[in-house]
């Protein structure tokens, strides 16, 4: 497998993006200016998956690469919890919810690959490796 060298090469942020990306245009709907609140915090959970892949992977070791992705993971619950709330107060149709969900259950199984992968990898990382520039992450 090819080294991955850029986070916008590495598919659990892209994905990541495009759910953060998914959610804020959903929530400029009309129906959650009543719930800023709800709009707000859904918000920064969408946007904080991609940002702590960002930052576990910007930080050079498997060891915190993988603390991160756990964060990440984290946020995930945290905006599935956060659709379910939407949907309880009609701010969400089923169909956007039920495409949400699964752009959000996406993004998590490609998480849970990458977290398998580097718990089972020896490779520590770019701060480890003399002479590269690459983060030796495989996708």
């Amino acid at each position: 497998m090819p080294t991955i060298n850029r986070i916008e090469d590495l598919q659990a942020w892209q994905k990541a993006r495009w759910l953060s990306s998914n959610i804020h245009q959903t929530t400029r709907d009309k129906l959650f200016q009543d719930d800023l609140d709800l709009k707000r915090q859904i918000r920064r959970s969408g946007g904080s998956v991609m940002d702590n892949i960002a930052e576990g992977f910007g930080r050079g070791n498997r060891g915190e690469f993988i603390q991160f992705l756990g964060i990440a993971r984290g946020s995930l619950t945290e905006v599935k919890s956060q659709l379910y709330r939407s949907l309880d107060n009609q701010y969400l149709t089923k169909l956007i919810f039920d495409d949400l969900y699964s752009q959000a259950d996406e993004v998590g199984r490609i998480i849970d690959k990458l977290l398998l992968y580097l718990n089972n990898s020896t490779n520590k990382g770019r701060r480890y490796s003399k002479g590269t520039d690459g983060d030796n992450v495989e996708p």
